[in-house]
Formats: C-alpha cells, structure tokens, sequence
C-alpha cells in the first residue's frame, strides 16, 4: 500500500519511464534494453475475470523479462480447498509477486498479512488500484502533471461486486 504522496509520485514517474523505454512507440532497440524481470513470476490470481487486466499484466511482465501465471478459478482454490495462508506461503515460494483480482478486499488484506512477497491488489470490492493508478497517468499524460493540482475527479463505472 502506497503511504505517502511522495511514493505515489515516484511509482507514476517510474511508470511512465518504463512506458517511455518499454511501450509500443519506444524507439529503443528492445534486444539491447534492460529487462528488470529477468528471471521473476508473477502469480496472477483472477478470481473475477478482466481482459484488460490480464492482457496488460501479462504483457507487462513478459516486456519486462518477467513471466505472468494465470491463475484462473478452476486452477487454484483460493480460501477453499486450501487456507488464505497456505496460498500465500505456497506462491511466495515460487513467486516474486502475488498479484490478485479478487470479490473480497479480505482476501487481498490476509493474502498481504501471509505472503512474503509483495501483493499487488488488482481489484477487489473496496478498491481498484490498478485502473486508479493508470487512470491518473493518463490524466497526466493529457493535461500535464502540474496542472491536476486542484483538480476534482469522479468516477463513474462498473460496481465491484
């Protein structure tokens, strides 16, 4: 969880470095670019289903060296066969992030409470920070990062039930 507006500010101008060195329209010979995931798996749980999720973490993960694993309803029995913390333990061992679109905010809370590695939460019903997170940057992006000071922002969408 983000705590400050300090570490906030850094995660956006490091997504937008990555964009710049790692999106589509990079101009970079991408053979010669540094891949910062080298090596890593992410486990990507997806209790609710999402195309745009999925396609952009997966994705994500394999530009920056990574490996994504799709870990769908019927491939893992989250909190149901198997305990909260058994997962975590479980995907923390051959894992070096969890990332978890889940029904229950207190699935991402005890997965986070169990996991020895970080937790990225991609929704639940409390919170979207994902689509948060990007959503800004393209704010950002269109009018510029000095001029959100000030600005209110509501959005309207799809509830998270």
């Amino acid at each position: 969880m983000l705590k400050s507006n300090q570490e906030l500010r850094g995660l956006l101008d490091l997504a937008k470095e990555y964009k710049a060195t790692y999106g589509k329209d990079s101009t970079l010979d991408q053979t010669k670019v540094a891949k910062p995931l080298t090596g890593e798996s992410i486990a990507m749980i997806f209790q609710k289903r999402s195309t745009r999720t999925r396609v952009s973490t997966e994705t994500g993960a394999y530009l920056l060296g990574g490996h994504g694993l799709f870990l769908g309803p019927s491939d893992i029995q989250l909190g149901v066969n198997e305990s909260m913390k058994d997962t975590a333990s479980v995907l923390s061992r051959f894992n070096s992030v969890i990332l978890a679109r889940v029904y229950g905010h207190k699935d991402i809370l005890e997965l986070s409470e169990h996991a020895t590695v970080p937790v990225i939460n991609a929704l639940s019903d409390l919170h979207h920070p994902l689509q948060t997170l990007a959503d800004l940057m393209a704010l950002e992006d269109h009018f510029g990062t000095d001029n959100m000071r000030g600005k209110t922002l509501t959005w309207v969408g799809d509830g998270n039930k």
